[in-house]
């Protein structure tokens, strides 16, 4: 523990606030865990430059996320033994950063008080180490302001060695702090803790009020007016499952006598653990395995040849639905022995195994003596342990499942690791800016033409080329930038080519380079995108080589961007790709997935419809998999994850799929012969929910069955019903506040911001790399699930998409049609109260025009409150009206599963071409009319019809000397009565000004 050090790099600091005669002394004091340091005193200087390091000792590193460094500016002023305080910078431990991830950062001074000015930044280098080599920074005495101090410190070299800075050796990645940071969050204690399972005799039972108890949680329910039939088959519905601190029964929690473990989400399952470690002292000659036999329940290790003293350490988890015996009972076999004959057998009675609490320590193993089958003891042992658990034990996601083997044909099925949960963690993605410059001396073989000479860029798959140039000339000017997306550990490479299209299908390599990611530089944030730079190229080096061809750019990997890799409305991260830049985290989401009921069978086999259905969770960086129950539909999954929330404005996406990778013996074949939906070989889509956190309660527990809708070339179908237990928990709740005062998106989108086309471009380049990545995993996340949970084609035309956001507009606007309707109903006097009490308080505002903004807020706080009434009480789900999923035209929906390119007869892609150019010529007729009333407008002041102008310019001038002798409030007030005077007082045409042209048309 006591290895691991904080290093901090003072590197300068610029336009600091002038304290005395235009200048200050200034010097830097860092404090972090009670240990203080500070930098040398800089006399008379406004951009001071330290270049000094720093390290700090850290006992703890489990304490390191709850942990600050605080760096401070201080001026000297030696006549009056005082010193002035500059400014200061405050950094939080979640910040933190290993050294090869480490970068220069410049922070904006933060105040000391709230009347002190301050100004600049200061630029640091923070990072994580755990070189033992490297020793703390001896303390230094309190300063003298009277005398200039020049601490101990270290300089940094200035010219770095690049070899050593960038070499190939290993890469700390601090995992152990990494857990512990996201541990403070997963560990927070839950309303009501329980350390067993909960029994379902309702004896055990006590029924109190929910209100009875301050710390008993918060649950949805859902309250609405009674759907009709079709709209109560696709809404949400509440359920009361027991969970591990009780069941809610008729509004009422019912909780546990004892208090269950942290997984308190889900139900929980009672399994027995057998884990087979190793046995000694068996004949010489056997092949052993090992036979475990628990009720209707059988399993097998794998076999060892030739093997006296075997080692296996595998685990056997037996449900409790398979308990129908009390005896245990182990053999040892050889293969060459017949069925059922064995070498030595260990039996348990049940009653005797001990029980486990999830938080305890393993259990150590134990030598047991073999009996035969007269019970007598043998030469042999057999090294076990055996306990009761439940699916929250840390053995279970690795283990052999008897629930999981029971249901398959095969019971080595459950060995295979397609079927077994996993937790997969997507790698960082980046985005590489690559800015070519121009070409140097290049030279053509032939003379004889001109050459067409441009910039091919690639990384990976990613291809790029910037524009043709044509010239004679040897030197080449681009200055285009090119933008990639790359993912951590960086193992592709940069590879630049400058080429000449000799003919119309032939381009010829003039030259080529190579340049590894991992030595390209990190920019965290832009701040020194525009500062002029020294290009390698053209110094001592290029002139000693003097190579034939060169090429001046720019590289750098991009950390202040977020890189889209899902669908921007559906977004679950918005963190940038340095992680310096990330916030501390403001809440937890835990997700408890059930499990799922009525799901439809996916595949055929022996005659016979089956599924084998699977979840995946997708949160951030986080993806979960939970276990491949098989051939049910009605699995039970039971599966309890959580997520560190950094931004409440995000999604959580669980998708259901069938699991067609299960083979016959685990060799990858499938075992259906026919599936109902994809592709041959690939996994089945079920179905898909969206959860968006900003619409949860904190503290409050959802417990709901979403229906798994899918939309199919035949229509909308309903595909099952998925079981979850959601609760948003807020670890700061003024973090989560200030997230509301925040752009959605890190401060480089909107500081340099990327073109639309790029944007969707780079999404799904990085939603490839993702898939490609995740697929590597052991067991793979098919590329099929990866885009189907990311929304991979979102941007592709559809009708359905297209009205369904139409509708979606005319919703957002339609309060503002509201309105327009209601002025125009007191306009024309239709209700006459209210008529006039509208013009009594046009008069009162008009007269006390200080009241209009406070109104018009407290109107809004008004509304705001009535419709708190109105509230949901469930999260929202698809709304099958609004997404026009109900009533999609067949034509619109096989358009909208059709591949891109198009592989329809052209009869049909002749019919909806046709269709869709009558779409846009309406719109074309909308953009247009409106285009025409702007060109009118603008008439009035072009002089194109003279008569109008000279009409609008003498209307003005006299409106200019009318308002100029007359009070506002009085020009106000006319207007406003002549807008809403009686219809009386109306003539039945529209006034002239609205119907009258100026001689403008259409072009």
């Amino acid at each position: 523990m006591g290895s691991y050090k904080l290093g901090v790099e003072v590197i300068n600091a610029y336009n600091l606030m002038p304290k005395e005669k235009g200048s200050s002394n200034p010097h830097v004091e860092l404090e972090f865990n009670g240990q203080k340091f500070r930098t040398t005193v800089k006399e008379k200087e406004l951009n001071p430059v330290w270049n000094e390091r720093f390290f700090f000792n850290i006992s703890d590193p489990s304490s390191i996320p709850n942990l600050s460094l605080e760096a401070s500016i201080y001026s000297i002023n030696t006549e009056r033994n005082s010193r002035s305080f500059l400014g200061k910078v405050r950094l939080a431990g979640t910040s933190f950063v290993p050294s090869s991830d480490a970068a220069v950062m410049h922070y904006p001074l933060e105040n000391n008080i709230f009347f002190s000015r301050v100004r600049g930044e200061l630029g640091l280098k923070v990072f994580l180490t755990v070189d033992p080599s490297i020793k703390a920074s001896n303390p230094l005495p309190a300063i003298d302001p009277a005398t200039k101090i020049h601490p101990q410190k270290q300089v940094l070299n200035p010219k770095p060695n690049p070899a050593r800075d960038r070499s190939g050796g290993p890469r700390r990645t601090f995992h152990s702090i990494g857990k512990e940071a996201h541990n403070q969050h997963e560990h927070c204690p839950p309303a009501t803790v329980s350390e067993e399972p909960v029994k379902r005799d309702a004896g055990q039972f006590k029924c109190e009020s929910p209100k009875a108890k301050c710390e008993s949680p918060k649950f949805a329910n859902m309250c609405s007016r009674a759907p009709s039939k079709k709209e109560a088959e696709y809404a949400l519905k509440k359920t009361n499952p027991s969970l591990g601190f009780g069941q809610i029964v008729g509004g009422q929690v019912i909780h546990a006598e004892k208090p269950s473990t942290m997984y308190d989400l889900v139900e929980p399952m009672q399994y027995l653990f057998v884990r087979v470690v190793k046995a000694k002292d068996l004949p010489e000659s056997t092949d052993p395995f090992t036979e475990l036999k628990f009720g209707i329940s059988k399993a097998a290790t794998k076999q060892l040849e030739k093997k006296p003293n075997p080692e296996w350490n595998e685990v056997f988890a037996f449900s409790h639905e398979c308990m129908h015996s009390t005896i245990l009972e182990v053999q040892i076999k050889d293969k060459k022995q017949e069925k059922d004959e064995y070498i030595g057998r260990v039996r348990f009675n049940i009653n005797d195994v001990p029980m486990r609490a999830p938080l305890d320590s393993q259990l150590a193993p134990e030598w047991y003596r073999l009996d035969d089958k007269k019970e007598e003891k043998i030469k042999g042992e057999l090294m076990l342990a055996v306990w009761i658990g439940t699916q929250a034990d840390e053995a279970f996601p690795d283990a052999w499942q008897s629930d999981v083997a029971n249901a398959a044909a095969d019971a080595s099925v459950a060995a295979s690791p397609h079927v077994r949960s996993k937790v997969y963690h997507a790698p960082r993605l980046w985005y590489v800016r690559v800015n070519i410059i121009e070409a140097l001396d290049i030279e053509i073989a032939d003379k004889d033409r001109t050459p067409e000479v441009f910039v091919k860029a690639q990384i990976g798959d990613q291809h790029f080329r910037t524009r043709k140039m044509k010239s004679r000339r040897s030197k080449y000017f681009w200055n285009e930038e090119i933008m990639f997306v790359a993912a951590e550990p960086f193992e592709d490479q940069l590879v630049l080519s400058v080429e000449d299209r000799v003919k119309l299908d032939k381009d010829e390599v003039i030259g080529r380079v190579t340049i590894p990611l991992f030595k390209v530089e990190k920019r965290p944030n832009g701040a020194d995108a525009d500062k002029p730079k020294k290009d390698a190229a053209d110094g001592d080096k290029a002139k000693k080589d003097k190579p034939a061809s060169r090429i001046h750019l720019r590289v750098f990997l991009e950390g202040g961007y977020h890189v889209l890799d899902e669908s921007t409305q559906y977004s679950s991260d918005f963190r940038p790709s340095a992680k310096q830049l990330w916030k501390p985290a403001v809440g937890v989401l835990q997700v408890g997935i059930l499990g799922a009921t009525g799901l439809l069978p996916m595949k055929t086999k022996d005659g016979k419809g089956m599924t084998d259905a699977y979840c995946v969770a997708k949160y951030g960086k986080k993806w979960i998999r939970t276990r491949t129950m098989i051939n049910s539909l009605c699995p039970r999954f039971n599966e309890q994850h959580t997520w560190e929330i950094y931004d409440p404005a995000t999604v959580l996406t669980v998708g259901v799929f069938d699991n067609c990778q299960i083979g016959e013996k685990g060799n990858g074949k499938k075992d259906a012969k026919d599936s109902k939906d994809g592709k041959e070989g690939q996994d089945a889509v079920i179905g898909k929910i969206r959860i968006r956190l900003s619409t949860l309660e904190t503290g409050r527990v959802y417990t709901h069955s979403y229906p798994l809708l899918v939309l199919q070339p035949s229509g909308l179908k309903k595909m099952g019903e998925l079981h979850l237990a959601v609760r948003f928990s807020s670890t700061s709740f003024v973090g989560m506040m200030s997230m509301y005062a925040r752009p959605l998106l890190p401060k480089m989108h909107y500081v340099r911001p990327l073109m639309l086309f790029q944007i969707d471009v780079l999404c799904h380049h990085a939603i490839q790399i993702l898939a490609a990545r995740l697929g590597r995993m052991e067991p793979p996340l098919r590329k099929e699930v990866v885009e189907f949970m990311s929304d991979v084609d979102c941007h592709l035309w559809s009708m359905r998409r297209s009205k369904a956001n139409f509708f979606r507009l005319t919703s957002v606007f339609s309060r503002l049609f509201e309105a327009g309707k209601w002025f125009k109903a007191i306009c024309t006097w239709t209700k006459p109260v209210a008529s006039v009490l509208v013009h009594v308080l046009f008069t009162m505002l008009v007269c006390f025009p200080e009241l209009i903004l406070p109104t018009a807020f407290l109107y809004m706080s008004f509304i705001g409150l009535w419709n708190y009434r109105h509230r949901a009480q469930y999260p929202p789900h698809m709304n099958t009206k609004l997404s026009q999923a109900e009533n999609a035209d067949p034509d619109e929906l096989d358009e909208e599963f059709d591949a891109f390119p198009t592989s329809k007869e052209a009869e049909v892609v002749k019919k909806r071409y046709d269709r869709l150019r009558c779409v846009a010529g309406k719109v074309q007729m909308l953009v247009g009319d409106v285009a025409t009333q702007g060109e009118r407008i603008q008439a009035l002041i072009s002089w194109r019809d003279p008569r109008a102008t000279s009409v609008f310019v003498l209307l003005c001038s006299v409106a200019a000397a009318v308002a100029y002798v007359t009070p506002l409030r009085v020009v106000v007030a006319l207007l406003g009565f002549y807008t809403m005077r009686h219809p009386r007082f109306r003539q039945k045409t529209p006034s002239a000004p609205a119907t009258s042209s100026v001689g403008c048309q259409r072009e």
